[in-house]
Parts: structure tokens; sequence; C-alpha cells
């Protein structure tokens, strides 16, 4: 039993320039869970119009409303909405869409600098409701979605430190790239895939800060585990306790590889039932209060 952290789903579609249509309909994404054997999955708005066609949040309220309990509601708020400053009071809307059932805040992937001021303000606001955030960071800046870091991660580092209550969901290409020591500032924005030589900053990172969760949806958190079963085994086994499954489905024909990674590694005794069931459904439970 499996339940996904990170869905997106849309009751109106809407056409790509590859003659595609995104997102997947409730329907869709329920069928394919039949297959894959996910029984829940927390919806999350897509907000930022970098890439994306913004999704409202009671669009995803009325999907999880009427999903028979199958979805749980997370909320979404641009770092610049209501005043475009620092000092916006995001903590109404974030009390707002919580009264209405939102669980989480996600996916929080603007294209500004975790540094900003705006941002800044959204986190403390975050951590004031007492949400959980999932983040999708990028590599580069000024160019499609996702928050900007630096190598490293500093700029998350300091997040992490700055908002010890604010549980951070760690997700993206930027993010994932960083399961080994980067050889090339690059590999940020794409997918690596020489193995784990030397821990990279993620482990490190997890382990000094005991608010950073991580999330194994879309390519990029597969691609970090296929990397190196072996060391993918050692990360799950220590910290089997704040790793969630996930999809980031988009498209109801999309190739989804978590749930083999997870049954594979069980069955050659990387990790034992208890890690397997906590990362697929028991953490997701236990973070959001279900």
């Amino acid at each position: 039993m499996f339940f996904d952290i990170h869905a997106h789903i849309y009751k109106y579609q809407y056409p790509t320039p590859d003659g595609r249509f995104m997102m997947a309909l409730p329907e869709q994404v329920k069928e394919r869970y039949r297959e894959l054997n996910i029984t829940g999955a927390a919806i999350l708005p897509v907000l930022g119009p970098e890439l994306y066609m913004p999704q409202s949040v009671g669009e995803v309220i009325d999907i999880a409303n009427e999903s028979g309990g199958a979805f749980v509601p997370f909320c979404n708020v641009d770092p610049r909405a209501l005043l475009n400053s620092s000092d916006a009071p995001l903590g109404i809307l974030l009390e707002h869409y919580q009264k209405l059932g939102c669980r989480g805040i996600g996916e929080v992937m603007p294209n500004m600098e975790w540094r900003d001021p705006k941002l800044q303000n959204l986190l403390r606001c975050v951590q004031k409701q007492g949400l959980p955030l999932l983040f999708d960071m990028t590599g580069c800046l000024g160019y499609s979605y996702g928050i900007y870091d630096d190598p490293g991660m500093p700029q998350l580092e300091g997040c992490l430190e700055r908002y010890p209550d604010l549980i951070f969901i760690g997700h993206g290409p930027a993010f994932w790239a960083e399961i080994t020591t980067l050889r090339s500032p690059e590999d940020r924005y794409r997918y690596p895939s020489y193995p784990v030589a030397e821990e990279g900053r993620v482990a490190k990172l997890m382990r000094a800060y005991p608010n950073l969760w991580v999330d194994l949806s879309a390519y990029s958190g597969a691609n970090a585990m296929l990397r190196d079963m072996e060391y993918s085994g050692a990360f799950m086994r220590e910290f089997h306790e704040r790793i969630l499954f996930g999809t980031d489905i988009c498209f109801s024909d999309q190739v989804i590889r978590q749930p083999q990674i997870l049954f594979d590694l069980l069955k050659s005794g990387s990790i034992t039932q208890e890690m397997f069931e906590n990362i697929a459904h028991r953490n997701a439970y236990r973070l959001l209060k279900l």
C-alpha cells in the first residue's frame, strides 16, 4: 500500500506544445493508482506560470472533496501574493486554506532565490501556521520554474536553520542531483547518472537538520535512487522516518518507477518491512495527521 505525497490533478486539462494535455484527470489518476496499489494522495496545486498553467486552490479542494477520501488537498501561495512585498500578510490565506482542509503547502516552486525577502516572508508565515512545505529546486535562475540555490545548497541550509519548526520536503533536479558530490555545477539542472562515489549534501543536511524530509517523486527522485542502489539502501536505512513515497504524476500514462525501486530494495534485504512501510505510507500519515 502506498500513499502518494506528490500528485497533480486537474479538472480542466490544457493543451501543451507537443500535442498532449496536462494534467491528469481525477479518474485517470485513480485508474493508475489501482494498478500501482496507491490508496491515496496529496494533491499539490500548480501555481507559478513559468511553465505550467496555474491552478486554483479551490479546484484542488473540490477534487479532494469529491474523491471519497482518496485525495487530500494542499494549498499554495505565491510569495508575491496580496502586496508583492516582504511583509505581506500571507498567513491569512494559509489559515483560510487550512480551515478548508489543506494539510500542507506545495508545490512551492517560484523561480526565485531562497534568500529573496518575499520567499522568506512566506516561510515565516508557513512555519507559524504549522504546515509542511514541499518545494521544487532548480539550478537555473531566470528560466523555467523552481527555487534557486547555489551548489552545495547553502541557501536552503540557512532556511533550515532559520525555521527549525518548519518541515521542508525536498524535491527536484537541483536537490536530488546532490545525492552525491557534484562533478559539475550544471548537474543541478539535469539528471546525472554517475554513481555515488562520495556522500552528497542531501544526506549531510538531513543529518544536521531534522526538519528536512525528502520526496522520492518524479524522475529526479527515481534517478537519485537508481544511480546507486547500494547507497540508496543505506540512505533509506538511515532516514526511513523522513522519506516520503511520491509520483509527481502529471500525465495519465506517465512511467512511475518508485514502487519497483522500493520492492527491489525490500526483496534484496537492503531495507526491512518496517522501513518499507514507513516510506510507502506511514510517514505521510504521520506528517499530515491522517
